[in-house]
């Protein structure tokens, strides 16, 4: 197989389950190198979840997880290896409050990765500099905005210089006129080819940047596609009523406003 077509992250047959609430029933994907896969969905049908289970923050019940052709799921080889080659980017930012922006970005390269304090601060700086923040760097996270905290912990993540990035809603915390800042930052990691999976509810981004959209509702696939058939020509009926209900619920998305 071609380098720049091999699967990075392969999910097979995912479940997990919550006392009697079943809440993944059989996720599977693929994502080839430089593909952003974006997954969409009403609130509790599964998709945060999903990607705790692809980094193993939560364990699934059934299923097994590839990262570049090696098990991470039920697997003796520290699981601490595998989190490294990904990026996680949460809704609530998960910074330090007690460091300044490039404390937060340099902490894993020297803890995690065992970095020169030094080349860790020079490569810290490079990641804020991608972010467009590299003049906020000394500043503390209460003195940053929501788009900008956000943007650190993207920093932050790709400081690790992970295979693939999974953001989970990261903009749904953000007050409406903050969102694109860090959509736009997204959106260049996609165009340079970085491999990613997004959960979002902004559609006009899924349109934009997404290679396939995969549409989840009580923890199942009900439509994947690229993004042209799932919003011009869902095969599900289902798939039409939550692209309705959302574009009434949110409007426009930041990309076609």
């Amino acid at each position: 197989m071609h380098e720049d077509n091999k699967i990075i992250l392969k999910v097979e047959e995912i479940y997990k389950r919550y006392r009697k609430e079943e809440v993944l029933r059989g996720i599977s994907f693929e994502v080839r190198k430089g593909e952003t896969k974006v997954i969409i969905g009403p609130s509790g049908s599964g998709k945060s979840t999903l990607l705790r289970c692809i980094n193993q923050l939560t364990i699934p019940d059934k299923g097994q997880v590839w990262l570049e052709g090696e098990e991470v799921t039920h697997t003796k080889k520290s699981i601490n290896q595998f989190r490294q080659k990904m990026g996680m980017v949460f809704q609530d930012f998960n910074l330090f409050d007690h460091i300044n922006a490039l404390g937060n970005v340099e902490i894993g390269l020297i803890r995690v990765k065992g970095m020169d304090k030094n080349r860790a601060r020079e490569k810290a700086m490079e990641e804020l500099k991608q972010v467009g923040l590299e003049k906020q760097a000394y500043l503390y996270p209460a003195q940053l905005s929501g788009g900008q905290k956000q943007r650190v912990s993207i920093a932050r993540a790709l400081a690790m210089d992970p295979s693939v990035m999974l953001f989970d809603e990261p903009t749904s915390a953000l007050d409406p006129e903050l969102i694109g800042e860090v959509l736009e930052v997204i959106k260049k990691l996609a165009i340079n080819g970085m491999t990613m999976v997004v959960v979002t509810h902004e559609m006009g981004f899924a349109r934009s940047v997404a290679n396939e959209v995969i549409f989840i509702e009580s923890g199942r696939i009900i439509d994947q596609g690229s993004p042209y058939k799932l919003f011009t020509n869902p095969e599900h009926e289902r798939t039409k009523k939550f692209l309705h209900k959302i574009t009434e619920l949110y409007g426009k998305s930041v990309e076609e406003r």
